[in-house]
């Protein structure tokens, strides 16, 4: 079968690899869709994610959604349309025995944080664990469903800031996670949600995906203690510190996007003058479910997908994703166009 595999830094080619087989407990899926998340790009332009370095071939893309292909329990009809909880699970820790997406040695699809690489979706076939799939209402295109993944890491981080009912919300960085944010904090009844961002085409996104105002980022001033909660999803130094100096006080800022492991210069003087409580939020637990139905409710979230490309254009997809000015959500199409039609 065809996949694209990233072999180390801007190596990435469309090879054959052996169809996977099912294993007791498994199902094997028809992959419609995948979408290139942060962690791709790393991978593709770095040859690694962080710590994880690719020292063999990896297959990435962890934000999908296909059909089912082979379900030797019988549960699920091929063709079934499904997406996929991506995380295996690691070890219980019992003080937080309720969160087991922070539990040590799990695993995520398309990562080279294990060895042997987690192997990831952007092949014509994957298998995965029965209990990481997730069906999809056949009123949801395959299609949309491909932002099920990146909509749950939005729904938890809007989680980690507790109830924002009626609540005044700014969300710092309108990349796809921010914007699908948006989306999150008015599902979840905030009564505004404006978006701060450098770059204008972000923000125009944002406001036609109806965030309430958008503020450029170092050209218009954003109000100071103005929110009762902020959601940092660029990952950027800078925007942390707008987010502590516009979150009020005794606000929640929720730390979404993921930031370099390394020292940056963040003013936090503010967050202790305010009792500000600054959280991080960390990938998502449970809320796919409340992602894909939100997803089935709002036919135009799918505009956040501005992008998409064959796997042999998989160099080009790359390249589009990293440009924030031109793209959103880009996805790369698996399926033939005749099965892209379901």
């Amino acid at each position: 079968m065809d996949a694209v595999v990233i072999r180390g830094r801007q190596d990435v080619a469309v090879g054959q690899v052996d169809v996977p087989p099912c294993a007791p407990g498994q199902v094997r899926l028809r992959v419609g869709y995948v979408g290139i998340c942060g962690s791709d790009l790393h991978y593709y332009f770095d040859g690694a994610n962080g710590a994880f370095v690719v020292t063999e071939p990896l297959i990435p893309g962890h934000e999908l959604a296909g059909w089912i292909d082979d379900d030797p329990s019988g549960t699920w009809a091929p063709g079934t349309p499904v997406t996929v909880h991506p995380a295996r699970f690691g070890s219980c820790v019992p003080a937080i025995a309720e969160a087991p997406h922070l539990w040590p040695g799990g695993s995520y699809l398309g990562s080279a944080s294990t060895t042997p690489h987690t192997q990831g979706a952007m092949a014509d076939r994957l298998v995965v664990d029965a209990a990481m799939v997730r069906v999809l209402p056949d009123s949801l295109s395959v299609r949309r469903a491909t932002l099920a993944e990146p909509l749950a890491v939005a729904l938890h981080g809007v989680g980690r800031s507790g109830s924002i009912d009626g609540a005044r919300v700014l969300v710092c960085g309108a990349g796809p996670i921010g914007l699908l944010a948006v989306v999150a904090a008015q599902a979840r009844g905030a009564a505004v949600v404006d978006v701060s961002d450098l770059l204008p085409e972000a923000l125009e996104r944002a406001a036609a995906l109806g965030a309430d105002r958008t503020w450029r980022a170092g050209s218009d001033e954003v109000p100071g203690e103005a929110y009762d909660v902020v959601l940092e999803c660029s990952g950027a130094a800078a925007a942390v510190s707008t987010a502590v100096a516009a979150v009020r006080r005794r606000g929640v800022v929720v730390q979404v996007g993921m930031l370099p492991n390394e020292p940056r210069p963040i003013n936090l003087a503010p967050l202790v003058a305010k009792e500000a409580t600054l959280t991080g939020a960390f990938r998502f637990l449970d809320e796919m479910e409340e992602a894909i139905a939100l997803l089935d409710a709002q036919p135009a979230v799918e505009s956040v997908i501005t992008h998409e490309f064959a796997p042999a254009d998989a160099v080009t997809a790359f390249e589009t994703a990293r440009d924030s000015a031109s793209s959103a959500k880009v996805i790369v199409a698996m399926a033939s166009a005749r099965e892209a039609g379901r």
